[in-house]
This record gives structure tokens, C-alpha cells and sequence, in this order.
């Protein structure tokens, strides 16, 4: 049978890469189309791709912890027949072959050996144990020249670089959900935020396990109705806005891995306790690190409930091409003559290059005013 190589898909979204979160085949291993081949994480989510053939594996050309760029050797097999696209997460170019032997004919002259682990063009030639040192410590094993057989990277050339360049140590190569935030953080930076503050007074439904999700999810919906143009999308290049009507609430969910902004879809439509559910499930998922892409997709509006960790009021940060993004801090008491009084402090910040003050204002009321209300 043929050999023939295998890259890594477009993973679709606009992704570029992703890292090589865990192999379920060996080299050896027959496996069939569709079977489950590698979980990879992207920017986004962990995704698995499946074998795009049947045949058997001859070599993995990239280990756990690698960040590939879509379009990288992923790994290669002994297979009859042409790749199902259907059996792939994104879009797959066609078969690429096994690059040919360059071994000169006998007699010939000997090309000098690459300095690095690698053919030109193929994939760096690695011990697993130096491939997870190079990994941990964020080191690229393009930049290593292996002295192992055949130019291999070993063990020790890994740690000779990393003795040989003591400032490296206690840096560590951003990876999944915080490589993504620090990307969109950077995006973010063109955005001229302004941001308003207030607070909703809400002693009359606020008790022990009440459910403050649902009453913002609600209320961030009644602040689109006043406003509209802060559930819409802005392009910079044109200047241009798309207004969406359906609302795709973003709700950010902290996470020991960083943050993650499943979607909850045309918020408006669900009831309390289907969207109780549904939000519920996205945030277990997201702390499992089991959500899709389609679970992160296109959001319109972002709407973020950092009160029980802590703070009252904060200057969000907006991530493009949406508009706005609503907070809600700690809810803290106000003593008065009639009484104690709780107060939940709200803070909006929008792209002012593509909502009005005036707009925003009014999104703000109609927020506070729905989460006032006792119902």
C-alpha cells in the first residue's frame, strides 16, 4: 500500500493551529475512517479529529504538546483509497504523499546535514522524552540541533539548551483558553471603550439561592429591546455595523485553565427553567473543558457575572466584533432608615465608535429597572 501523509485540517472558525492534546492510535495500529484518531485543542475548544481513511498508522509526526499551524505534518499512514472529507472536522486538502527519499545516487557527493532535527519541509525528528522537556519548558524543537541518529533531538540536547540559556526558565508558552484571551485581549486593543456604571436595587427577590443568572439573562434581554445596537457586530475596515436580531448571549465562565464564553442562543426565546438548563450545562461543560465550537460560536453581546468571585464595578474589556459587554459585581447591603437595602452593581462597557452614549444609557435603565422589579 501507499504511504501517504496526513495534515492537520482547517479546524474552520478562522482557527490557525492547535495543540496536540492527546493521541488514541499508535504507530502499528490499524484503524478505520471515522475512527477517532487525535483530540486537538484550538483558541476555542478540545476537538477530536477523526482518521480521514482506513489503513494503518506508520507515524505520528507530532507529539502532545505540540502547537501545529492548519496544514502541518500530523502523521502518516499505509492506506488504500482517498480521504473522506465528510470524516474530518474542517476542510482537508487532497492526499498529500509521503514527501520522495532525497538519498543521493552512490557516488555522488553528500549534502551537508540540516543543523536542525529535520529535512527541510518535513517534520523535527524527536525522542518523546525530549519532545515533553521541549514542551513544558515552551521550547520550539525547530530551534535545536539533535546529535541523536539521523539528526534526532535527545534528551540531552534539550537540556544542554535549556543549561546553556538560563534566562528561559520561569517563562511559560501560553497555551488553550489563555493563548486564545491574550490573542482576543490583543484584538480588543482597537476598540474605544467607554463604560457606564449603576446599580439595581434587589432587596425584593434577592434570598439564599436565588437565581441571579436567570434575572440578568432577562434583563440583559430587555436592554437590547431599548437599545438594539449594542447586540449588533462592528467592522472597523468600513466603517460598518451588522444589527442582529436573534440575542446569543456570551456568558463568560472562569475556569483553572482560563476563560471560557459559551453561547447561550436567542436568549429572548427561552423560558426560565430551559434556560436555567441550558446555561447550566454550558457552564459544567466549559469546567470540564468539554465544550464545541459550536458551543463558543458568534456571540452578539457578552454578559459577564464576576460578583461571586469578587468586585463591584469593572472597565470590561469588548471583544470583536461585538458592541458591548454588561457585568454584574458583588451585591452588598446599604443600611436605611427603613431598612437594609441590597444593591447589585452593574457596569456596561461599549465601543463607543458604534454606540452613542444615549444608547448605552439606555440599555443601562432598562437592565436596572427590569432586575428592580420583584418578579
Amino acid at each position: 500500500m501507499a504511504v501517504r501523509r496526513f495534515d492537520l485540517p482547517d479546524l474552520g472558525e478562522g482557527l490557525e493551529e492547535a495543540e496536540i492534546v492527546e493521541w488514541h492510535v499508535a504507530p502499528g495500529e490499524r484503524v478505520v475512517a471515522n475512527q477517532p484518531l487525535v483530540s486537538v485543542e484550538t483558541d476555542k475548544a478540545v476537538v477530536e479529529i477523526p482518521a480521514p481513511w482506513s489503513g494503518v498508522v506508520k507515524a505520528l509526526l507530532a507529539g502532545p504538546g505540540e502547537i501545529l499551524r492548519v496544514g502541518a505534518p500530523l502523521v502518516s499512514f499505509e492506506a488504500a483509497g482517498r480521504p473522506d472529507p465528510g470524516a474530518v472536522v474542517g476542510r482537508i486538502d487532497p492526499e498529500a504523499p509521503t514527501p520522495p527519499s532525497t538519498a543521493a545516487p552512490e557516488g555522488a557527493p553528500k549534502a551537508p546535514q540540516a543543523t536542525a532535527a529535520t529535512a527541510p519541509g518535513g517534520p523535527v525528528r524527536a525522542i518523546p522524552a525530549a519532545r515533553a522537556l521541549a514542551a513544558r519548558h515552551g521550547i520550539s524543537l525547530d530551534a535545536i540541533a539533535g546529535t541523536g541518529p539521523g539528526g534526532a533531538i535527545t534528551l540531552s540536547d534539550v537540556e544542554a539548551l535549556l543549561a546553556a540559556a538560563p534566562e528561559t526558565e520561569g517563562w511559560e508558552e501560553l497555551r488553550g483558553a489563555r493563548r486564545a484571551m491574550a490573542r482576543r485581549m490583543a484584538a480588543a486593543a482597537e476598540v474605544v471603550r467607554a463604560t457606564l456604571h449603576d446599580v439595581a436595587e434587589v432587596t425584593a427577590w434577592m434570598t439564599p439561592g436565588s437565581d441571579i443568572l436567570a434575572r440578568l439573562v432577562r434583563a440583559t434581554v430587555r436592554g437590547v429591546a431599548a437599545a438594539p445596537v449594542l447586540n449588533a457586530w462592528f467592522d472597523a475596515g468600513g466603517p460598518s455595523i451588522r444589527q442582529n436580531v436573534q440575542i446569543d448571549i456570551g456568558l463568560a465562565v472562569d475556569t483553572p485553565e482560563g476563560l471560557y464564553v459559551p453561547v447561550l442562543r436567542d436568549a429572548a426565546a427561552l423560558g426560565g427553567a430551559e434556560m436555567r438548563a441550558e446555561a447550566e450545562r454550558m457552564i459544567a461543560n466549559a469546567r470540564a473543558h468539554a465544550l464545541g465550537l459550536a458551543d463558543l460560536a458568534e456571540p452578539t453581546i457578552t454578559l459577564s457575572n464576576f460578583g461571586p468571585i469578587g468586585g463591584r464595578h469593572a472597565e470590561l474589556v469588548i471583544s470583536p466584533p461585538q458592541v458591548a459587554i454588561l457585568g454584574a459585581g458583588r451585591v452588598y447591603p446599604v443600611y436605611r432608615e427603613t431598612g437594609v437595602c441590597l444593591l447589585l452593581p452593574m457596569s456596561l462597557s461599549f465601543d463607543h465608535r458604534a454606540a452613542t452614549g444615549g444608547d448605552a444609557a439606555r440599555f443601562m435603565a432598562a437592565v436596572v429597572a427590569d432586575l428592580e422589579r420583584p418578579d
